[in-house]
């Protein structure tokens, strides 16, 4: 059986899944690398699972600034080996009344696609040359159709599902495993946004749990909760003909100057 993470990196730990996994994750003899941009919020995780026994470093982070997080996760790296790095951090916003910005589109990607590249490269690069070590990369339900009251969102989380597969199946043969987390509807900051209907809404705490538990058993693919996750995946195998009638009855995401964090 393979032992715990000892060494654990999250990004976006300042609130939302990130801060619920920093939580669960919080243990004596267990080193947490917390990265996030809201440092009062950080700051109060930190103090938590420190008084959970970790070792807790916080430090603001900036996710889709290249340099900065490579330097930043390489630091980490030399601190404690990294066990396993979970690139949580994202940004949500939608179509609302008037379409999305070019802006907002571009902010949508930047953060959620580059974000997590920014995180899983170096990340990748220091566990293949070890032989060993895990990576979680968080893309959503919403990655297996696009839907019109938030597509760019849908756009980043479906270009994170098929990368972070595809990544697997490489870093599988390197001794690094990597799992792509798909949750349904959680109840954070980024949800509390949504003027409609959320089923099966489930609290963060709950979320994690299920994440670390699939984590441990080496998933491939960590999606929840079942019911949303099925309807989903029939949605992305029926023909459009079939289904855009019936999405354009759903509400749209508000849209937002700057998009909600994530985690």
């Amino acid at each position: 059986m393979t032992r715990p993470p000892s060494s654990i990196l999250v990004t976006g730990a300042s609130s939302g899944i990130g801060a619920a996994l920093a939580r669960l994750y919080a243990a004596p003899d267990t080193t947490l690398f917390l990265g996030g941009r809201d440092e009062p919020r950080l700051a109060a995780i930190a103090d938590d699972c420190r008084r959970a026994g970790a070792c807790c470093i916080a430090q603001k982070v900036d996710v889709t600034d290249q340099d900065a997080m490579a330097n930043w996760m390489a630091d980490c790296n030399d601190t404690r080996a990294l066990d396993l790095v979970i690139a949580n951090a994202g940004v949500s916003a939608g179509s609302g009344y008037t379409g999305e910005s070019a802006d907002q589109v571009r902010h949508l990607l930047r953060v959620n696609v580059d974000g997590v590249f920014n995180t899983v490269l170096p990340a990748m690069h220091m566990m293949v040359t070890r032989g060993q070590g895990q990576i979680a990369v968080m893309s959503s339900l919403a990655s297996f159709r696009g839907f019109p009251g938030a597509p760019a969102y849908c756009a980043s989380k479906a270009a994170l599902r098929v990368w972070g597969e595809g990544q697997r199946v490489w870093l599988r043969h390197r001794g690094v495993r990597l799992s792509v987390i798909c949750p349904g509807f959680v109840e954070t900051p980024m949800s509390r946004g949504n003027p409609y209907t959320m089923p099966f809404l489930m609290d963060a705490g709950r979320a994690a749990r299920l994440i670390r538990k699939g984590l441990e058993r080496d998933r491939g693919r960590i999606a929840f909760p079942w019911q949303t996750t099925w309807l989903v995946q029939l949605l992305a195998i029926l023909p459009p003909a079939l289904t855009d009638r019936l999405l354009s009855r759903m509400p749209s995401k508000p849209a937002a100057p700057e998009a909600h964090p994530q985690g």
